[in-house]
């Protein structure tokens, strides 16, 4: 083989992976969001994310008041049954970190601890799976880099994909069985109640006839 087939194979290989890496990125849920709430001067804003188990989630805030003034907030975070995974008060930024345990919609729910009558924003960037990886600490520790490190990635991201299809075509599954159950049970509605509507009509049937041959007019 010489040299010429040599870089036609090394550039057919390179542009390959690109178009992994493209199709990667493509397919891969975004798992990294910034999100800006508006804080009325009284009441609670949330914000929720729906996540699979047994994925890592990091977040940070920060709460920015409307005239500048130096306000805190309070944050709760609960889990799809209703347990509370970070809560703090008094904060102006913060973070917090949880692997989940059920699939379903995390909630962060933010509200002001003043009572000024002015309002605030926050920032809140969730980050979740793949996106929430500390890539540079796994290049330290394995003491990879280039494309060695890239392929790595790819490979988080290949899994993610792959987790996150099983987890569609869970949620699939468990639509199609409510789906499933619900129009049984509407047929069976609908059989009982033309089974009374039949019943009610002989019935109205048998009191006519009875009636008209009382009445003797039949």
């Amino acid at each position: 083989m010489g040299t010429g087939d040599g870089a036609v194979i090394r550039r057919a290989a390179a542009v390959q992976l690109l178009l992994l890496l493209l199709c990667s990125a493509a397919l891969l849920p975004p798992r990294a969001a910034a999100v800006w709430l508006s804080l009325p001067p009284s009441g609670t804003k949330c914000v929720s994310e729906e996540i699979q188990a047994n994925v890592v989630v990091l977040a940070d805030y920060t709460v920015v008041y409307e005239d500048d003034s130096h306000g805190t907030a309070s944050i709760s975070v609960t889990s799809p049954y209703g347990d509370v995974l970070h809560h703090k008060e008094s904060a102006t930024i913060g973070q917090f970190a949880f692997t989940t345990s059920e699939s379903g919609n995390y909630l962060a729910c933010f509200w002001l601890d003043s009572n000024k009558g002015v309002g605030a924003s926050v920032s809140i960037n969730w980050k979740a799976g793949i996106a929430a990886k500390d890539w540079e600490s796994v290049a330290r520790k394995e003491k990879i880099e280039g494309v060695e490190l890239e392929l790595r990635k790819l490979e988080g991201a290949v899994e993610a994909i792959h987790d996150n299809l099983l987890y569609l075509k869970s949620r699939e599954s468990e639509m199609r069985d409510v789906s499933e159950k619900t129009n049984a049970r509407v047929a069976w509605f609908g059989i009982m109640s033309l089974g009374v509507c039949i019943v009610a009509s002989a019935l109205q049937l048998w009191h006519l006839t009875s009636f008209f041959q009382k009445k003797k007019l039949i």
